[in-house]
């Protein structure tokens, strides 16, 4: 690997890796509150909102990368909500073909994608300035990380809030479940929680 080449790769490894724990979108940065609160009541809600936030991240990030030269300042925002607001809709009917049912228990929430301030805030900070290799890295970056926080957020509400995983029954008909979990109160109580784990594991690890 020659010197040019190798710089390129690390970088792009580095904006990988920032949005999975320095960056995290949910974790560290606090953004997109909405569906972080309103569709972790279980594992498999958590999962299909965040890999279709994920997938819409990457596609936005890679459209808006490629066009960046083409793209005027005076429409830029305007241009980068129509690329994102086509990907969520593909998203949008593609959960609804595949697996009708999480979708119909999403709602809204699919088409509120939309107007993730991490999805557009992603594309006027970084894919509108940057290369497509590093766009694409750093949106797979921050869409793992959000996946990986909104599962940290589901799994825990429905271990707890239903005694299941994924829908499978994990304890015995003697387990009384905090229905509070599954409710929106729990979602708070459990993202002030991992938030306070991770600030302090942070704060640790710097000490």
């Amino acid at each position: 690997m020659n010197q040019t080449t190798e710089p390129i790769t690390n970088r792009t490894a580095e904006e990988f890796m920032k949005g999975l724990w320095k960056e995290n979108p949910i974790f560290v940065m606090v953004l997109g509150m909405c569906p972080t609160l309103a569709v972790t009541n279980t594992a498999i809600n958590s999962l299909a909102m965040g890999l279709a936030t994920a997938v819409v991240l990457v596609l936005s990030s890679l459209l808006v990368s490629s066009l960046r030269k083409f793209i005027p300042d005076q429409v830029r925002i305007t241009s980068y909500i129509v690329i994102i607001a086509t990907m969520v809709t593909v998203i949008d009917f593609a959960l609804a073909a595949i697996v009708p049912k999480i979708h119909k228990e999403l709602g809204a929430f699919i088409a509120l994608i939309v107007v993730n301030c991490i999805i557009l805030g992603r594309q006027e900070a970084f894919a509108g300035k940057n290369p497509v290799k590093l766009a694409v890295a750093d949106a797979m970056g921050m869409g793992v990380g959000f996946l990986f926080a909104l599962m940290c957020i589901g799994v825990i509400r429905e271990i707890l809030g239903s005694g299941s995983l994924f829908g499978v029954q994990l304890f015995g008909s003697k387990f009384e479940p905090w229905v509070v979990m599954v409710l929106p109160p729990g979602g708070f109580f459990t993202l002030g929680f991992l938030l306070l784990f991770f600030n302090w594991r942070k704060q640790r690890k710097g000490s």
